[in-house]
């Protein structure tokens, strides 16, 4: 590959397929990483807020019994309580003073008993237990550190007034441990999936970009000419069929410039032999200096004759020509008996002379969609061909009739015939059955071939085959347009 068909690195199919397997897995791998995690959070969250709403519950529930809040009091109820693992517990009065207090203060840090205590040792300096003291349940809990700290606070209530507030803290590491715990195996198993996945993307993406390069290689292999080249279909997928497609391409392609050369071949034969047949006649009168006039006159009219040949071998190959690259022209209803009436009127002196007699047989109603000039092109060869390879004497017959929905032009006759094994090759450009009849009857073995491309270019057909009991019957078919008429045709 050379450096102007290289693909760039990050425009090539394989990293494009890796890097979308990839991003795929990706977004998996974030999935993965998060919903768990979130969700056993949340589960965990629900479990301990269920939890600490009921022990604060309970706690409050064993204070309603009290008139008033104490702090003696408080103590000797809580301390009948068990605390079931909490790290701290407030108990408070309507105006947030700390009654009871679960945490051991160190003896130094405790205020001399004569002085004043500070505010912050007397009072809970907390917004739940301002909600809680205003008449809410509150829980708050946060995750960080491999740790879930979580607190609530739930008024106490006694005949409907708020005598105080109940204030737990839990600080839970088991769990918050096993959370990590999780998160750390989720990350470890995307490590892993993601190196798999980077090898597995790596390897598929190689292998469907390998039968892509190939291909590609195939198309430039055969867009250097070597059109017998040919790809190995491996698989039943689309790219196994894009393969067997490729296949029946370039076997199109092959027999497509088979053909041309040979037809480039044949057409330099053609012309070579009418102009090598100038070229003799002009030399011979050239060099001989005493020639009778009536040679002269011989030699001269030869010329005209092959001047003549090489002028219709030169037409017929530009009919062929346009033919092929040309757009089919606007096409009309025709009636197709009307123009063959007038091509076979055209075509009587030819007859005449020849000695042949020319029969019709033409039905109307037989229209179609084609243009008048191709018809009559069609059905003039046609008929030329059936007088020129006849005997003296014979017939010629040109029918045209309807068969279905099918308009028949049927052109028989009672000449030399064709030999069963020339028929399928009598379309074929520059093919004849008897090379001398066809060059002293001034044949070019292209008339065929422009009937049959004729005739296609207007979704027809065209077929010869052995007319009982001498001769050959040429028949072109035609798809029938027009008005429904009352009977339908009949060949006689």
């Amino acid at each position: 590959m050379n450096k102007k068909n290289k693909v760039p690195f990050f425009a090539s199919l394989q990293v494009k397929y890796a890097l979308s397997y990839l991003v795929i897995f990706a977004v998996v791998l974030v999935l993965l990483n998060t919903y768990p995690v979130l969700a056993s959070q949340d589960l965990l969250f629900a479990s301990k807020r269920d939890s600490l709403k009921s022990q604060a519950a309970v706690m409050a529930s064993a204070l309603m019994e009290l008139e008033s809040l104490s702090a003696d009091q408080v103590a000797r109820v809580m301390n009948m309580l068990d605390s079931m693992g909490l790290k701290r517990i407030l108990v408070t009065d309507p105006a947030g003073l700390i009654l009871y207090d679960s945490t051991k203060q160190p003896e130094e840090e405790e205020p001399p008993p004569e002085e004043e205590a500070p505010p912050e040792y007397r009072y809970a300096l907390y917004q739940e237990v301002v909600s809680a003291l205003r008449g809410s349940d509150v829980f708050c809990s946060r995750y960080g550190d491999k740790v879930f700290i979580s607190t609530a606070a739930m008024p106490i209530v006694y005949r409907g007034m708020v005598i105080g507030s109940i204030y737990i803290l839990e600080v839970d590491q088991a769990q918050g441990e096993l959370l990590f715990n999780l998160q750390q195996n989720l990350r470890t198993i995307s490590l892993v999936i993601a190196l798999v996945t980077l090898i597995m993307s790596t390897f598929f993406s190689k292998m469907l970009t390998a039968r892509i390069a190939a291909l590609l290689k195939a198309i430039r292999i055969v867009g250097e000419g070597e059109y017998g080249h040919r790809l190995q279909p491996v698989g039943r997928d689309e790219m196994a069929q894009l393969a067997g497609e490729f296949n029946n391409l370039t076997d199109r392609l092959q027999t497509t410039e088979e053909v041309r050369r040979r037809f480039v071949s044949d057409a330099s034969h053609e012309l070579k032999t009418p102009l090598a047949s100038i070229r003799l006649l002009a030399d011979s009168i050239l060099q001989t200096g005493e020639m009778d006039p009536d040679m002269v006159r011989d030699f001269v009219s030869d010329i005209g004759s092959e001047a003549e040949r090489l002028t219709r071998i030169t037409e017929h190959l530009l009919a062929l020509t346009r033919l092929d690259s040309l757009p089919v022209g606007e096409e009309n209803v025709v009636d197709a008996a009307q123009v063959t009436q007038r091509t076979v009127a055209l075509l009587q002196p030819v007859a005449d002379s020849a000695g042949v007699s020319l029969k019709e047989n033409l039905k109307p109603g037989c229209t179609i969609l084609c243009t008048e000039d191709d018809l009559s092109q069609i059905c003039f060869n046609l008929v030329e061909n059936a007088i020129k390879y006849n005997y003296s004497g014979g017939n010629v017959f040109v029918s045209v009739y309807r068969d279905g929905d099918q308009v028949l032009l049927e052109v028989g006759d009672t000449g030399v015939g064709i030999p069963e094994e020339d028929l399928p090759k009598v379309f074929n450009r520059f093919y004849r059955v008897d090379k001398a009849r066809s060059r002293a009857a001034g044949g070019t073995g292209l008339g065929l071939s422009i009937v049959r491309d004729t005739v296609r270019r207007h979704g027809g057909w065209v077929t010869a085959r052995p007319r009982n009991p001498e001769g050959s019957l040429f028949t072109a078919g035609f798809p029938w347009h027009g008005p429904e008429p009352g009977g339908k045709g009949e060949a006689q």
